[in-house]
């Protein structure tokens, strides 16, 4: 079993950057794949960027590759997401997930949930 809870969205300027964190527990994460999906008012989820339990392996949406980062630390069982250039149309809630299998793109693979966390960005 995994908990995930997010943290660091609010409210900043286009060209602006914030940088979320996801604090996980359970005996498990030390073996989860983990990924970042957001979800914009009246729109479907979608995935934003995603990396492998060790770290090695990370994967991006087209629309934020080259302005969003992933990483993970282990050591304090966190993932974060460093968001530069933020966009109006970044704005979103954005969650946190995890699963036992690999990475994916797909939020039907992730098997735990955060409760999201707001961004928005203003023009």
């Amino acid at each position: 079993q995994v908990q995930l809870v997010e943290s660091g969205g609010g409210l900043v300027q286009a060209g602006g950057s914030l940088r979320l964190s996801c604090a996980a527990s359970g005996r498990t994460f030390s073996r989860a794949s983990m990924g970042w999906f957001r979800q914009a008012l009246g729109k479907e989820r979608e995935f934003v960027a995603a990396i492998g339990w060790s770290g090695a392996s990370t994967g991006y949406a087209a629309s934020v590759k080259g302005r969003f980062t992933i990483a993970i630390d282990s050591a304090k069982n966190t993932v974060y997401l460093q968001m530069n250039s933020l966009k109006p149309e970044d704005t979103a809630v954005y969650y946190c997930a995890a699963t036992m299998r690999s990475y994916s793109a797909r939020p039907d693979e992730y098997e735990y949930w955060g409760q999201g966390t707001q961004v928005t960005v203003s023009s």
